[in-house]
């Protein structure tokens, strides 16, 4: 997904892609449609599967940092999007919540890392990282996979020495993990 309504893809000859929709909701429906595809077509779904519809600005969020979303989740059914069982969209209020505090399902948890303010993600949660074989009274049968959009609308970063149980919490440049390997970490093959 990039700026003013682009996406580019690689084709499995490693081969660059570009296309430019007509609107921003004809760029995010094909994305959307994207991530169903990438579902319908993993031979083993057990983990989060996102994708971003709009990039968003400013910094990635990242565990222990703070969120406001505007969200809407539906039921993944018959190799697509369902039902709608839940959504705060036409609602006053936003969901907060604070990444990795385990209040909200863990495909929510991991599906939003990195995800930045006006930010817009699909997200496929399987059962297992979802509500699981109980389900919700009502709204979602046991052992449903679910459809989320998730938009960011505000992001509270962590600051430096605010730890929540008294430890010092360090700034973003100091220790993140870099995404190359570093030399002791690769194997001989």
């Amino acid at each position: 997904v990039q700026p003013n309504n682009y996406s580019t893809f690689y084709d499995d000859q490693r081969q660059n892609w570009s296309i430019m929709f007509e609107s921003e909701k004809a760029a995010m429906d094909f994305s959307k449609q994207v991530c169903i595809a990438k579902c319908n077509s993993s031979p083993v779904f057990d983990s989060v599967l996102y994708q971003d519809l709009l990039l968003g600005e400013g910094q990635g969020a990242e565990g222990g940092d703070s969120l406001e979303v505007a969200y809407t989740g539906w039921l993944f059914q018959n190799n697509g999007i369902g039902q709608v069982f839940d959504s705060n969209v036409n609602k006053d209020k936003l969901l907060r919540l604070k990444l990795g505090s385990g209040k909200v399902i863990k495909g929510w948890e991991e599906g939003m890392m990195g995800m930045k303010k006006g930010g817009r993600r699909c997200l496929i949660i399987p059962p297992a990282l979802a509500y699981g074989t109980q389900g919700v009274a009502g709204r979602v049968p046991p052992d449903s996979t679910l459809v989320f959009e998730v938009e960011v609308r505000r992001v509270k970063l962590v600051k430096e020495g605010s730890g929540s149980d008294g430890q010092s919490v360090s700034s973003r440049d100091s220790l993140a993990p870099s995404p190359v390997p570093n030399s002791d970490g690769l194997s001989a093959d």
